[in-house]
């Protein structure tokens, strides 16, 4: 059987943690929100813990010239076997505890990837992962919306009409070079998984929310998956100084929705918990664009797609959950 570590609610900013396991050593870009997120996560998880990092901007940064911000026990894994290693981790943890080789406790097990090591070349091992409900552990994918790590290349994640090395800004007759919409990693993870007992976002705009969805995740037993967004200022060329008022920013405009899935339930998180019941109106997305340098080529036609898009998302009946899974579903085959 395995051991589910107790982690109690977070109630507010004053109630954080304040020990630290994820300190000064690391290399991040200034103003990383990636390294923000993970000290968070870092905090909330404690040091009873093991956490997996595979390739990518979070394991180059923390691994420079023998030195490393981790006080808890970390380890690098390849590109894409971030599922592996977290499955690997917590199959080795219960088989010592059944073996009496090791105190039965709740350890957690966190695996870390971005977005290239996740939702792209990782995404058949964190899938498996998702179906073995005997291990506990957490698949946590931090999306910068790009290779980061390698200079800022196109990945499944970054949205329509970037400009990144691979797709630079075009000229008048090709303007945009990337034309593929944002794929939806969280939504997949959902309706794919449905024995997957949490699957969530978060952001960290907002820490507190970020913190009780790591603690929900590890304390619920079995494998689960969060989705965090990560502003890059490298990437989405920015002041650094800026990096949790865009995080901010895309959560208020429904280009990021912030939910959890509890056993199939659906709850939204504030901001999107306001938009989704009309209690609050979302910003413009051109508000968050035109921060971003990555967008500077952007016309009021390119705008205007993007706006039309994120509309459809919170307006129309595609989607049947904003944010989350967009599918129709005729009244009538629901019974109604």
């Amino acid at each position: 059987m395995t051991v589910v570590p107790e982690l109690e609610r977070i109630r507010g900013v004053k109630a954080a943690p304040w020990a630290e396991y994820y300190t000064s050593g690391h290399r991040t870009c200034q103003g990383c929100d990636s390294a923000i997120g993970i000290r968070y996560i870092a905090k909330a998880i404690g040091p009873r813990s093991i956490v997996t990092g595979s390739t990518g901007c979070m394991y180059v940064a923390n691994t420079s010239y023998y030195c490393t911000p981790w006080v808890i026990p970390w380890m690098h894994t390849q590109l894409g076997s971030s599922g592996s290693a977290a499955l690997g981790n917590a199959a080795g943890i219960k088989a010592q505890m059944r073996k009496g080789k090791i105190k039965k406790e709740g350890i957690n097990i966190v695996s870390i990837c971005g977005d290239g090591g996740g939702a792209d070349m990782g995404l058949s091992a964190i899938s498996a992962t998702l179906t073995w409900p005997d291990y506990n552990c957490l698949i946590l994918m931090y999306d910068n919306e790009s290779y980061a790590n390698t200079d800022v290349q196109v990945s499944g994640t970054t949205p329509f009409g970037a400009a990144t090395t691979f797709s630079p800004t075009g000229g008048k007759v090709v303007p945009i070079l990337h034309k593929r919409w944002k794929k939806n990693m969280p939504g997949m993870i959902a309706a794919g998984h449905p024995d997957c007992r949490y699957v969530a976002t978060a952001c960290t705009a907002y820490p507190i929310d970020l913190m009780n969805k790591v603690r929900k995740a590890l304390s619920i037993g079995g494998p689960t998956f969060i989705n965090t967004l990560n502003p890059c200022p490298k990437g989405w060329d920015f002041d650094p100084k800026f990096s949790r008022e865009l995080a901010e920013l895309a959560c208020k405009t429904g280009m990021w929705a912030l939910w959890e899935m509890i056993d199939g339930k659906l709850t939204y998180s504030p901001p999107t918990a306001a938009i989704a019941r009309k209690q609050a109106k979302r910003l413009p997305v051109r508000d968050y664009l035109k921060r971003q340098g990555r967008f500077h080529h952007f016309t009021d036609k390119e705008y205007d797609y993007v706006q039309k898009r994120i509309d459809e998302v919170w307006d129309s009946q595609k989607w049947s959950i904003p944010g989350v899974l967009p599918f129709y579903v005729e009244p009538s085959e629901l019974g109604k």
